[in-house]
């Protein structure tokens, strides 16, 4: 964790800053640009605070899968020594990207709601649920991924074309009620809109997700996380020694 602190962010100027910078500078956009296109926000007043809370969680789940999955290869070298495990790779990447994730959300909704003239009443228990549920997201199909970018190395490239809109099909700038029926149920089985709607259903008290389902969320954890970590504890030293 340590060594993935100094590299990811001792060495570059302003640190941890951009960290924060980077999800304000996106909601910024966002918000200038849907201001121009739409009179109001699907939910409450604030442009800003309607697509911080589903993108914010998203980028728990973004932020981690990413890591997760070149955890392996970027802790190569320290692999090679006895008392470091492949596992111990993967769970420090998991570990400080999530308490990164969280750390910067609470600073963006703080900063929201004392800054701007957005108001509200969180809920904690939703959006800390929602957070926990994103990072387990990003954790099972992160670790798949490690073992498939591992053994394939063109993989990471496809895993990235096919999920590159995924951020307009993850209720970020939506909310999934203003849907078509059919577009609905597509949409209910992937664990994103879940995600994003029950985070927002801890912004708005008004808001109550009929939809959210916990067991769809958990087969997105349980199922990737299981085939990956099994076929990694058995081709883990294959991918060291590509």
């Amino acid at each position: 964790m340590l060594r993935e602190m100094s590299t990811l962010y001792g060495r570059t100027p302003g640190g941890y800053v951009w960290a924060v910078a980077q999800p304000v500078g996106a909601l910024v956009v966002m918000t200038i640009a849907f201001t121009i296109l739409l009179r109001s926000p699907p939910l409450g007043n604030s442009f800003i605070l309607f697509y911080a809370s589903g993108y914010l969680p998203f980028t728990v789940y973004a932020t981690v899968a990413l890591t997760v999955q070149n955890a392996i290869q970027f802790s190569k070298q320290l692999l090679y020594y006895p008392a470091v495990s492949w596992l111990d790779a993967i769970i420090a990447r998991f570990l400080l990207n999530l308490l990164t994730s969280i750390t910067v959300m609470v600073i963006v909704l703080f900063g929201i709601l004392h800054l701007t003239e957005a108001s509200a009443t969180l809920s904690p228990g939703p959006i800390v649920l929602s957070v926990l549920l994103a990072a387990l997201v990003g954790l099972g199909i992160g670790t798949l991924n490690c073992l498939l970018t591992g053994l394939f190395s063109a993989w990471a490239n496809v895993w990235a074309i096919i999920t590159r809109p995924m951020i307009l099909i993850a209720g970020v700038l939506f909310i999934y009620e203003h849907l078509p029926e059919w577009f609905q149920g597509y949409l209910w089985y992937t664990p994103w809109i879940h995600i994003t709607g029950l985070a927002r259903s801890g912004v708005y008290a008004t808001y109550e997700p009929t939809y959210i389902s916990v067991t769809v969320m958990a087969l997105w954890v349980l199922v990737p996380l299981f085939f990956g970590l099994l076929l990694l504890r058995r081709f883990h030293k294959d991918i060291l020694n590509r």
